[in-house]
């Protein structure tokens, strides 16, 4: 956090929005790189009144949005192709396509909005809600709510942080610690139900 706070107070403002941006971007295609801490001292840095607060929670929040909606779309676009006929076909076996479908039917605005909190799902389930081909006014108000919801929070303790950062930091990462735990739940879960429907597959083929 010292690292990233240092780095952004040394940066002219526009510089330090880009960075902000590429952050809020990247998370959603690589699930492994939360923006979370850059954000947190983005906040902080407003705090001093060196960046404006509203601009950026703004500029976070718009291309957290912005990068969402655009794996949405290709996953709308060529994610059925890619699991079906190309390198990942056989990912998800032939028999959860209707249940992928019917769940996201049934659940696709809570699990967009649920899943917006949990590192690694963040950029899963607005891929997955392209390829089930959820419409778009289903995915745009729960993915745009939850954002504005984490970003904003995030956003509002780094501003009032003051001299409490390190507490407020240690409480964030505290935070992501309990949701990467039910992150790694929810992904074992999955893994066995998709383990259980290729078994199947494999001893229906016989």
């Amino acid at each position: 956090m010292d690292e990233a706070l240092a780095l952004l107070m040394e940066m002219p403002p526009p510089v330090v929005y880009a960075i902000l941006a590429a952050g809020a971007v990247v998370e959603n295609i690589v699930p492994a790189i939360p923006a979370d801490t850059f954000i947190v001292a983005g906040g902080f840095v407003a705090g001093l009144g060196t960046l404006s607060v509203a601009a950026v929670f703004g500029v976070v929040w718009g291309f957290n949005v912005g990068g969402a909606l655009a794996v949405y779309g290709l996953g709308r676009r060529y994610g059925r192709e890619f699991f079906r006929t190309g390198r990942g076909r056989g990912l998800i076996p032939d028999g959860q396509w209707d249940r992928l479908e019917a769940f996201y039917e049934r659940w696709g605005v809570a699990a967009i909005f649920a899943g917006r909190f949990f590192p690694g799902f963040r950029a899963l389930v607005p891929v997955f809600a392209g390829v089930a081909g959820l419409g778009w006014w289903r995915v745009v108000p729960p993915l745009a709510m939850a954002s504005a919801i984490w970003y904003g929070v995030l956003v509002r303790l780094g501003f009032l942080a003051g001299d409490n950062l390190e507490a407020v930091t240690d409480a964030v990462a505290q935070t992501q610690r309990w949701l990467l735990a039910g992150s790694l739940v929810l992904a074992a879960g999955l893994a066995w139900l998709w383990w259980h429907a290729r078994r199947r597959q494999r001893e229906a083929g016989k």
